[in-house]
C-alpha cells in the first residue's frame, strides 16, 4: 500500500509546496488546513500531475478537528510521515507592549497544534513500523530577536517538543526531525504577521535578492524524510546565502 504523509498547514506556502513535493516522491498526501477551497485546488493540481492526495479540513487548535484528521489518515493506509507545518507569527511588538491575544494565538497554533496532531497520529505512525515526524520550526527556535518575543517563545517551545519527543521515542520505530528555516519569502507569512499590511510584509525582504522560497523548505523536508530509516537528521538549519545570522542579512541598496 502507498504510504500516507500528513501535512498540516497545507493550504499555502511551505505546507502546499511540501504536499506537492511529497506527492511527487510517491506518498499519498493528506493535505490538512482550514481553507477547504485552497485544499481542493491543491489536490486537483497534485492529481493532474499524476500524484495522489486527499484534502481534510482541520483546525489544529481543535481537539475534535484533529481527531477527525487522524481518523481520515488511518483510513487511507499506513501513515509513515507527519509534517507538523501549521504555524505562523502575529505582530512585531516588544515584550512590554505585545498583545496577549497574539501570543496566545501563536502558542495555540505553533505549539499546541504540534502537540495535538502528534499525539493523535502517534499510534498510526508507530503501527507503520517505520515512521517519521517532521517539525517545521524556525531559526527563531534557538535565536531571539527584538520584537519577536511571542513568535520566538512559541518556536522555542516547538523546538523543545521535537527534542523531548526524540528522547522519549528512542527505541521505537519513529524518528523525529526538526527543520529550522531562516528567511523564507511566502505569499502569506508576512501578511499574517502584519495584519494584512503588504508594505510592511515586503519590507522584511527589501534588498534581499534571493530569500528562500517555500519550495526550498519542501526540498529539505523531502530529503530528510526519504533518507534510509536508520538515518535521523536531528536538526536541519537552512537559510538563504544572504542571511548569515538572524541579525546579519546582506541587502542591496
Amino acid at each position: 500500500m502507498t504510504s500516507v504523509a500528513v501535512v498540516t498547514g497545507a493550504s499555502s506556502g511551505i505546507g502546499a509546496a511540501t504536499a506537492r513535493r511529497l506527492a511527487a516522491e510517491g506518498f499519498h498526501v493528506l493535505a490538512a488546513a482550514r481553507r477547504t477551497d485552497r485544499l481542493a485546488a491543491l489536490v486537483a493540481e497534485i492529481e493532474a500531475a499524476g500524484g495522489a492526495a486527499t484534502a481534510v479540513a482541520c483546525d489544529v487548535t481543535s481537539d475534535e478537528s484533529v481527531a477527525g484528521l487522524a481518523q481520515a489518515a488511518t483510513a487511507l493506509g499506513p501513515v509513515t510521515l507527519l509534517v507538523n507545518n501549521a504555524g505562523g507569527a502575529r505582530g512585531l511588538d516588544p515584550v512590554e507592549s505585545g498583545s496577549v491575544d497574539d501570543w496566545q494565538w501563536m502558542y495555540d497554533v505553533n505549539v499546541l497544534g504540534t502537540l495535538r496532531v502528534t499525539q493523535a497520529l502517534l499510534p498510526a505512525l508507530e503501527a507503520s513500523g517505520a515512521a517519521t515526524i517532521v517539525v517545521v520550526s524556525s531559526t527563531a527556535g534557538f535565536t531571539v530577536y527584538e520584537g519577536g518575543g511571542g513568535y520566538v517563545a512559541a518556536k522555542h517551545a516547538q523546538t523543545a517538543i521535537a527534542g523531548t519527543l526524540r528522547l522519549e521515542l528512542c527505541g521505537r520505530p519513529i524518528r523525529v526531525i526538526e527543520i529550522d528555516p531562516g528567511m523564507v519569502r511566502t505569499d502569506e507569512f508576512g501578511l499574517v504577521r502584519f495584519g494584512g499590511d503588504a508594505e510592511k510584509a515586503a519590507a522584511v525582504y527589501a534588498g534581499v535578492a534571493e530569500p528562500l522560497v517555500a519550495e526550498d523548505v519542501a526540498d529539505c523536508v523531502a530529503w530528510c524524510a526519504t533518507r534510509p530509516q536508520h538515518v535521523n537528521v536531528d536538526r536541519l538549519v537552512v537559510r538563504p546565502r544572504a542571511q548569515a545570522a538572524q541579525h546579519k542579512v546582506h541587502r542591496v541598496g
